[in-house]
């Protein structure tokens, strides 16, 4: 009897980056180092009384799961969405998301447990120590919303779900959780930073080194698309304002480029670019896919042939 091929099988589990998998050993070594030193945790989590002379834990907390089923999620997350955008974009432009989503998250947790303090003046909003990937965990769907958005992807036996729809629906999942568990509501925060910050560098920041151009302008991928379209009527004004006082310079920067060259549209300046990226993300998916539904069927062959032959 002979057995059947250990790589179709391992088809799923494999072609991880090299750079997915040197982050899923950082997640790993940070949850042991804490359960080893517990005092760590004051040097490398969030606490924001501690912040100011220990300013590297805006850096580091990222990278601190305090529970075992956070660091798990974290590195199959960070494993499996890593393995679909990290050949679109480049090991470098993906590991600049990843650090830059995730400090900026962490600011803004940080300024939010400052005001949350001053406002109820509770004290455990400057002890409680933050942690945790799963702000940029959020921040991959949004790229996932950004590169394949019509995609629908199965979330459980057969309910499906447009990928574009994902962050939304990891907010919302996590607001309702927080009204239940303590430790949901902590996740909270970071949860909508890592999903608000990740949209900001992907919409205004992300340069495309083809044209030196940044950001995606299209109108698929603005900030009323991440809520129902009964709700864009009143977001699109509200969004507009903030989009002028925000990101007004760096828009300006991109039409001046533009203007530079005769005032002829450049690859990537405008929603072509975008769409063709939304191609590319899906015709990746679809390949993976299927090489793994081969696979799976492979096995299926050759386990059924092993049987008739031991009959």
């Amino acid at each position: 009897m002979s057995s059947p091929p250990l790589s179709g099988g391992t088809r799923l589990f494999s072609g991880f980056t090299r750079l997915c998998k040197g982050l899923a050993v950082v997640l790993l070594c940070g949850h042991i180092a804490i359960q080893i030193i517990p005092s760590a945790v004051a040097y490398l989590a969030l606490i924001p009384a501690r912040t100011i002379p220990f300013a590297w834990n805006l850096v580091t907390a990222g990278y601190i799961e305090q529970s075992v089923y956070g660091v798990v999620i974290s590195i199959v997350g960070l494993l499996f969405i890593g393995k679909l955008l990290e050949p679109l974009w480049g090991s470098k432009e993906f590991f600049k998301f990843i650090f830059v989503v995730n400090f900026l998250t962490f600011v803004c947790v940080f300024i939010t447990a400052i005001a949350l303090y001053y406002i109820t003046q509770q004290e455990s909003y400057l002890y409680m120590p933050l942690s945790g990937f799963h702000g940029v965990l959020s921040g991959f769907l949004v790229g996932v919303k950004q590169i394949i958005p019509d995609q629908e992807l199965p979330l459980v036996s057969l309910l499906k779900i447009r990928a574009k729809w994902l962050p939304s629906l990891m907010v919302l999942m996590s607001a309702v959780l927080s009204f239940f568990t303590e430790e949901s509501a902590k996740y909270l925060p970071t949860i909508i930073f890592g999903t608000y910050m990740s949209w900001i560098y992907l919409r205004y920041l992300q340069r495309k080194p083809e044209t030196n151009l940044r950001g995606d302008p299209s109108d698929e991928f603005s900030f009323s698309t991440f809520f129902p379209e009964v709700l864009r009527p009143v977001i699109d004004p509200i969004a507009s304002v903030l989009d002028r006082l925000l990101c007004g310079r760096s828009r300006t920067l991109n039409e001046a480029k533009g203007d530079s060259l005769g005032g002829a549209p450049l690859p990537g300046s405008d929603p072509i670019e975008a769409s063709r990226r939304r191609e590319r993300g899906a015709r990746a998916l679809e390949e993976r896919l299927a090489a793994e539904r081969l696979a799976a069927r492979g096995i299926k062959e050759e386990s059924g042939g092993d049987a008739a032959e031991n009959v």
